[in-house]
């Protein structure tokens, strides 16, 4: 033996030809490494039962690694890495063979799938449900190869249970297929309607010998709005080629005299319409949908005499509080809100005022018998029952790409006598437009900031963060990132973020308003609704991506934020700061002291409804959402007209488009699955489409199940956001089944699954911040004043155990 050997050395050695497991050069530095550190002082031997469990704690990564590979060359996606590490966790003997290794991996398998559900069934669609969350999708082969696992798994013999899995698995994907097909044929006819109608028109040359008027006329009847233009193609030289529809103009002729009537001019015989084959154009369709003139749709609102208090000023200035006397003062009223979270606050902020209030969201109803109140959010306004006194708060949503138009809805035609309109001071352009188109008398209340507001005058460090802080970043992956961070300093943080549900948001709220964490790490979610009582807000970055573009936050952005700082008789000094290298100090000042922005764009956003939607397909003769909304994109509004612009209907356009071959749905059933929410990211427009095909084939949507949910203690960014996304999808179903009951049954159990996804959510939140302190507390008081050591060990295990509840239990469906 080599004396000049350490002992960890020697020791090795002795045990090598002790039990004659020789390490692999690869191994051999770390199984040193661990052999040094089990030794007793003084000792340079080690006992052969130490050494092959070492020399198995070496080999595991591995062996982790060869069954990887094996299982990605079989095809077998839904065995992960953790069913491996589990899985070569069990493995106690060094000498190992391949095939030794797939056993055990078949058994850790084996439990994890019968964790899934109850029947196999249940788990082959909880496993390809867990499957297709990261775009992963399974030929025949391999849903055969799965479905044997399964029936191993269930101790099943019977190979029909197999035939029959695959058998419905075709099925299944025939009738993709067929829809797939259809949905193109119906496409392409649209298309092609369109197409022929657009091959007729004509150049303002031929106008004049089609109506029988002078090129002169032609012109000036174009200026005066009298002739419609069917396309306008913008030219090189910036000029537009305008184009006109021959049968849309002879349905004109009858019009002449009255127009050169109205102009002193001689009039001429025309002769009488003619609509040839009925094509209808553009002009027609704009006159059909009358989106031109919006306001009128709403004739409740119209027959009333109403009155519009706008209420201004910025955060924390007490508008709602002023508008909610008014409401709870009134015999009948209604409170819309942006988000369900705020229409619930907004119920319950009646309640306390002792009146009765009812509560309508997109996916949640609570009916008090005899309340004459309803909160509700905007896009569920009742547009048909007059009430006294109504709010409408966030008004400075109506300039918003993606809901404006739910808002210019909203203040339309809102049926209140009284209507209080709410919100930042940028949406006053806005409202006073609506208003005059709707022709009614507008007050204006502008309310100053309770508290004051403040810029810091220097930048903050991470570590610098101090109790009563939120920490603003733009996006999820940011806001987990900086939690991390501050864990790791030994902070207790609580989040919100979009993709939590209102539930969570709300239970974290509290957490952080109570004290039992520290410091808030937020999305811009924070700057509409959520009472808070925030010491400083603190920007992680003055630039955000907004969906198109990364781009600086602008003046209201970073007012209705920062604006989040300070609370009445909480916090009187509301401060706003910015994290260091993030940004400069006194561009926050500047931001802060700025007027508001001047809104270029004073035209208000308006899309069609249901019945402006029916009313177009009577007209072109079609049956065909997709057919509908082509035309309505095209025709409905110029991109010219005086006073509304159409909003963004690509996600609807992109729901009808793949509706088309569902058969069995009416026109108005597919409008109203094209206004779903759900979340093209997730495929949620693939699975709304087999939603919607069982439900016009007579079949029960189930709901969607809650996966598997392991220990709050065990999971990570990966499960959390997998949660997410299942809570998500319970939101769209949710929301079908109040619009189509019978068509989605089960509420109870889809109210169970989201309450179960919330609880747990919230779990790993609040687990989370207890792991890092419990870390915390076990290192002891820093030295120095350097940041902690960083660890990602779990507590000991028989606390984490002690703190089970019910999660890591079969998938619920």
């Amino acid at each position: 033996m080599d004396l000049a050997a350490s002992p960890a050395e020697r020791a090795l050695a002795h045990a090598a030809e002790e039990t004659g497991l020789t390490p692999s050069s690869r191994e051999l530095p770390r199984l040193t490494r661990l052999v040094a550190r089990a030794l007793t002082p003084g000792a340079d031997t080690i006992s052969a039962s130490e050494y092959e469990r070492l020399v198995c704690d070496v080999r595991r990564k591995e062996w982790a690694s060869q069954l990887m590979n094996a299982t990605r060359r079989a095809g077998e996606l839904w065995i992960g890495k953790a069913d491996m590490l589990e899985a070569v966790s069990r493995m106690h003997d060094p000498r190992a063979t391949p095939e030794a290794l797939r056993r055990l991996l078949d058994d850790v398998v084996a439990e994890r799938l019968r964790d899934l559900g109850d029947t196999p069934r249940d788990v082959l669609e909880a496993v390809q449900a867990d499957l297709s969350d990261g775009g992963q999708f399974l030929s025949g082969g391999q849903v055969d190869r799965l479905a044997q696992t399964i029936a191993r798994a269930f101790g099943i013999e019977d190979l029909g249970f197999e035939e029959e899995l695959l058998a419905q698995e075709r099925a299944k994907r025939d009738e993709e297929a067929r829809i797939e097909a259809r949905a193109e044929a119906r496409r392409r006819r649209e298309n092609e309607r369109l197409k022929a109608w657009e091959d007729s028109l004509v150049p303002f040359a031929k106008v004049p010998s089609i109506l029988h008027c002078s090129p002169r006329e032609a012109l000036r009847w174009i200026a005066e709005n009298r002739l419609p233009v069917a396309r306008r193609t913008p030219q090189p030289d910036g000029t537009e080629l305008y184009e006109f529809d021959p049968a849309e103009l002879k349905g004109l002729r009858h019009s002449l005299p009255e127009w050169r009537r109205a102009s002193g001019l001689p009039e001429r015989e025309v002769e009488g319409a003619n609509l040839g084959n009925r094509k209808v154009g553009n002009a027609v369709i704009a006159r059909v949908a009358a989106l031109d003139r919006y306001a009128a749709h709403f004739r409740t609102a119209r027959s009333l005499k109403r009155r519009i208090t706008l209420v201004t000023g910025p955060t924390n200035s007490g508008k709602s509080y002023t508008a909610l006397n008014a409401l709870a003062e009134a015999e009948s009223g209604l409170a819309l809100a942006p988000l369900r979270l705020l229409a619930h606050e907004f119920r319950e902020a009646l309640l306390l005022r002792g009146v009765p209030a009812s509560l309508a969201t997109g996916e949640e109803r609570i009916t008090m018998p005899g309340a004459r109140h309803l909160a509700a959010t905007v896009e569920m306004c009742p547009f048909h029952n007059p009430v006294d006194v109504a709010i409408i708060d966030e008004a400075q949503m109506l300039a918003d790409p993606d809901r404006g138009a739910a808002w210019t809805a909203a203040i339309m035609g809102a049926p209140a006598r009284h209507l209080f309109i709410l919100g930042a001071p940028d949406c006053i352009p806005l409202v006073r437009r609506i208003a005059e188109l709707c022709d009614d008398p507008l007050d204006e209340i502008s309310l100053e900031r309770k508290s004051p507001l403040r810029a810091a005058s220097t930048s903050v460090k991470l570590r610098e963060l101090a109790a009563g802080d939120a920490v603003i970043a733009f996006s999820r992956r940011e806001v987990l990132d900086l939690r991390a961070e501050l864990l790791t300093l030994g902070r207790r943080v609580a989040v919100v973020y979009g993709a939590l549900s209102p539930e969570v948001r709300r239970a974290e709220a509290a957490r952080f308003n109570d004290g039992d964490a520290e410091i808030l790490v937020a999305t811009d979610a924070i700057g509409m609704g959520l009472n808070l009582s925030i010491k400083r807000v603190v920007f992680s970055a003055l630039r955000k991506f907004d969906g198109k573009q990364t781009r600086d936050l602008n003046v209201q952005e970073i007012k209705q934020i920062g604006g989040r700082a300070g609370r009445y008789g909480k916090h009187e000094d509301g401060v706003v700061a910015v994290l260091s290298e993030a940004g400069s100090p006194a561009h926050i000042r500047r931001m802060l002291a700025a007027p508001p922005e001047p809104i270029l764009e004073l035209r208000p956003l308006v899309q069609p409804d249901s019945d402006i939607v029916r009313a177009v397909a009577e007209e072109i003769e079609t049956d065909s959402l997709y057919g509908v909304l082509s035309r309505i994109k095209r025709a409905v509004l110029r991109t010219d007209d005086p006073n509304y612009r159409l909003a963004d209907m690509d996600q609807a356009f992109e729901i009808a488009s793949a509706l088309e071959g569902v058969e069995g749905l009416d026109l108005t059933q597919r409008w109203t699955y094209a206004m779903c929410p759900v979340d093209e990211r997730d495929n949620g427009i693939i699975r709304l489409t087999h939603w919607a095909a069982d439900h016009a084939a007579g079949r029960p949507v189930p709901p969607p199940g809650t996966g598997r949910l392991p220990q709050p203690v065990q999971a990570g960014r990966e499960e959390l956001e997998r949660a997410e996304k299942r809570h998500k999808r319970l939101v769209a179903w949710r929301w079908l089944s109040l619009r189509f009951p019978e068509a989605y049954p089960a509420r109870d159990a889809a109210e169970s699954n989201s309450a179960m996804l919330n609880d747990w959510i919230e779990a790993v939140l609040r687990q989370q911040s207890r792991v890092r302190e419990h870390q915390r507390q076990e290192r002891g008081p820093r030295r120095g004043r350097g940041a902690p050591t960083r660890s990602a060990s779990p507590p000991p295990r028989g606390k984490a155990d002690s703190k089970r509840s019910n999660f890591g239990k079969k998938r619920r469906s």
